[in-house]
């Protein structure tokens, strides 16, 4: 539990070291439109409560997929297929980010 504890310190302070730098900013605002934008999708066009469109983004996009939840509509399937190439390599590239604000020496 401490483990978890320090690490979750850890990522925090590499956070807030790193919001001058306007490439963290933007991917993180990008990694939240994302989000955003899939769960205002899924639950209009699906029909899904906006918790199930959420989860189903999140899930998704982190590649975890548990598979209890999926698009039945032709649009729905098509909208995932693009959500899932553009929005895979927007997080990838801000995990690096975190991974870069996390490795840098603190000032």
């Amino acid at each position: 539990m401490i483990a978890l504890i320090l690490n979750a310190y850890r990522l925090l302070k590499a956070i807030v070291r790193s919001w001058d730098d306007p490439h963290f900013r933007g991917g993180l605002l990008l990694c939240v439109l994302i989000l955003l934008s899939g769960t205002l999708f899924y639950s209009s066009v699906e029909g899904w409560h906006w918790v199930d469109a959420l989860y189903f983004s999140a899930t998704t996009l982190s590649t975890v997929g548990f598979g209890d939840l999926s698009p039945a509509t032709k649009i729905g399937k098509v909208f995932t297929v693009i959500y899932i190439f553009v929005g895979v390599g927007v997080f990838i590239a801000m995990f690096i980010q975190f991974a870069k604000a996390l490795l840098r020496d603190p000032e």
